[in-house]
C-alpha cells in the first residue's frame, strides 16, 4: 500500500516463515549437525536411538516430526540437552542458509514459480546457498514493495476469519462499548431510531450533516477537526443509513488510528460493522429475544429482522455474533451472487466451503446444489427457502433469502449442523439435496451425455471479472482519493 498524508510510514513487512515446518527444518539441521560433530553416521545414530537410519532420515530433512520419547534418546545420544535440540538459532551459517532455503523451496511463492528444487546437501557449494537465498528473499521484497494484491486481500481475510472462528465470533469487548453508548442515551428496549442514534452523536461531540456532494468513494466522511460527520443525501443506496453513521462512529469509539496495512484495514471495518450491529441489535434484548425463540424452537433470521427494524444480512449477521456464545449453537453464514461466487462467508460448525490455495472462500464458487444457489431458482420470493443438503463433511440444515443490490442479486443464507435444526423454524422442511463437492464430480464438470454432445463444440464469450485481476486499489483506505476527500472538507468546513 502507498502511503498518503494520513497514513503513518509502514513497518517492515514480517517474515514469510511457515512456523511449524521452520522449526521441523531446523530441528533436523541441529540433528545433522550434531550427529556429524561427533563423527556418526546415519546407521550410528540409528543404534544408539533404537530406530533404522531411514527415519532418522525423514527427521533430519524436517519431514518427519519425531515424538518425545525419541528427542529424549536423541540429546541422549548426541550429548545434549532437548532444549538445545530445539533450539532457533542455527549452529552454522551454512545451518542458517540450508534452513533457509529449504523453507523457500516448500513455501507457496517457490510452488508458484514451478522451478526444480535443488538438493541440499554437504557438496552444495557455500556460494551457491548464498546465491540462492539471496535471490528468494529479494524476490519476497519486491513483491512486499508492490501494491496491495487481490491475493493479499484474500490472505487477510483467511487470517481474520480464523480469528473469528476461534472466538466464535463474538467479541465481548466491542460489546461493552457499545452498552456504555446505549446506557449513556437511555437506551430500554426495541429498534434502535434515527433520533436515538442522532442522540448517540450528538453524545460523543458529533453533528451530522447531509450532503449532496459526498465524495463518490466513501460512505462517509468524518471531519475530526470540527467533529462533523458527513452522510449523502441520495436514497439510492444499498446500505442502510444508520449502520453508515454507527460505523463512522465506531471508528472513534473503538479509536482506530489509520491502518498501516490492508490487513488492519480489514479488521477495523468488520469492528465498526460488529460495533454497529450491536447498536443496532443490542446484545441482552436480542438474547432474550434468541432464547425465547429457541425455547419456542421457532428460530427465524426474518423474524430477528423485523423485531429490530435491520436488514436481513445485518440480522443474519448479529445471529452468528450470538449464536455459539449465548444459545450453545454453531451456525455458517454465506452471502453468495446470483452467478454463484461467494462474497461473504463464516463458519464454525465445521461446513466445507471451497477455497483457494491460499485458503480464501470469498471469490470461490458455491456448489450448485447448495441452499445458497438453489434459493435463486425458487419462486417464492415471501418465504424464507430451507433446505437439508448432504455434504461430504456432514448434513446441513440451512435457510436463505434473496435481496437485490446494485451490483445484482444475492442470497443470504445461515445453516447449522442435522443436529441442531431442532430449534429452528423450517426444520420440517422436504427439500433435500447431495453435495459431493469438492469432487468435482459434483457440480464443476457438465453431466456426461451433454459433455459428449458438445465437447468441442462450444466456444463461449467470457464475461471478465478484472477486478479480480487487478490489484487493490491504494492508499491507506483502499480506493478512496486523498485530494477528494480533502477538497470536499474545505469547501464544507466554512
Amino acid at each position: 500500500m502507498t502511503t498518503p498524508a494520513w497514513a503513518r510510514p509502514l513497518p517492515a513487512a514480517p517474515p514469510r516463515g511457515q512456523g511449524a515446518l521452520l522449526d521441523l527444518i531446523s530441528l533436523g539441521r541441529r540433528v545433522r549437525h550434531l550427529r556429524k560433530a561427533k563423527g556418526m553416521t546415519l546407521d550410528d545414530l540409528g543404534i544408539a536411538v533404537g530406530t533404522v537410519a531411514s527415519q532418522l532420515s525423514l527427521v533430519e530433512n524436517g519431514k518427519r516430526e519425531p515424538k518425545l520419547s525419541m528427542l529424549q534418546r536423541l540429546a541422549v545420544a548426541l550429548d545434549v540437552t532437548i532444549d538445545d535440540l530445539l533450539g532457533s538459532e542455527p549452529p552454522s551459517r551454512r545451518a542458517a542458509l540450508e534452513i533457509e532455503l529449504e523453507r523457500a523451496q516448500r513455501g507457496p511463492l517457490y510452488e508458484a514459480l514451478g522451478l526444480p528444487k535443488v538438493r541440499i546437501s554437504s557438496r552444495l557449494p557455500m556460494e551457491v546457498l548464498e546465491s540462492l537465498v539471496g535471490l528468494q528473499g529479494e524476490l519476497e521484497r519486491r513483491l512486499d514493495e508492490q501494491v496491495a494484491t487481490p491475493e493479499e486481500a484474500r490472505r487477510a481475510n483467511v487470517e481474520l476469519r480464523a480469528v473469528m472462528r476461534e472466538r466464535n465470533n463474538y467479541f465481548p469487548e466491542i460489546e461493552a462499548q457499545a452498552q456504555t453508548v446505549l446506557d449513556a442515551v437511555g437506551y430500554t428496549t426495541g429498534p434502535v431510531s434515527q433520533h436515538l442514534i442522532a442522540d448517540i452523536a450528538a453524545h460523543l461531540g458529533f453533528s451530522l450533516h447531509h450532503v449532496n456532494d459526498l465524495p463518490h468513494s466513501t460512505r462517509s466522511v468524518t471531519d475530526l477537526k470540527n467533529r462533523r460527520i458527513y452522510l449523502t443525501q441520495s436514497q439510492r443506496t444499498d446500505h442502510d443509513p444508520r449502520s453508515v453513521l454507527l460505523q463512522a462512529l465506531g471508528h472513534y469509539v473503538l479509536e482506530h488510528r489509520t491502518p498501516e496495512n490492508y490487513g488492519e484495514f480489514l479488521r477495523q471495518r468488520v469492528a465498526t460493522n460488529y460495533f454497529a450491529a450491536a447498536l443496532l441489535l443490542p446484545e441482552r434484548p436480542t438474547v432474550e429475544y434468541l432464547e425465547r425463540a429457541k425455547a419456542a424452537k421457532e428460530i427465524a433470521v426474518e423474524d430477528i429482522r423485523d423485531t429490530f427494524a435491520v436488514s436481513y444480512e445485518t440480522a443474519a449477521h448479529r445471529f452468528t455474533n450470538l449464536a455459539t456464545e449465548h444459545l450453545g449453537i454453531r451456525t455458517h453464514f454465506q452471502k453468495t451472487h446470483k452467478s454463484g461466487i461467494i462474497y461473504k462467508a463464516y463458519e464454525n460448525d465445521g461446513v466445507t466451503f471451497p477455497q483457494d490455495h491460499t485458503g480464501a472462500i470469498e471469490g470461490q464458487p458455491s456448489c450448485r446444489r447448495w441452499t445458497s444457489r438453489v434459493v435463486f431458482d425458487v419462486q417464492d420470493k415471501f418465504r424464507a427457502y430451507n433446505q437439508y443438503t448432504d455434504t461430504p463433511s456432514g448434513t446441513f440444515w440451512c435457510t436463505a433469502r434473496t435481496e437485490r443490490a446494485a451490483s445484482g442479486e444475492f442470497s443470504l443464507s445461515i445453516g447449522v449442523p442435522y443436529a441442531q435444526v431442532k430449534w429452528f423454524r423450517g426444520r420440517d422442511t422436504d427439500i433435500r439435496e447431495k453435495s459431493f463437492c469438492p469432487d468435482e464430480s459434483c457440480c464443476r464438470q457438465p453431466p456426461p451425455d451433454l459433455a459428449r454432445e458438445w465437447a468441442g463444440h462450444a466456444w463461449p464469450s467470457a464475461r471478465a471479472h478484472s477486478h479480480l485481476l487487478a490489484a487493490m486499489p491504494p492508499g491507506a483506505f483502499p480506493g478512496v482519493d486523498e485530494t477528494e476527500v480533502y477538497s470536499f472538507l474545505a469547501a464544507h468546513s466554512g
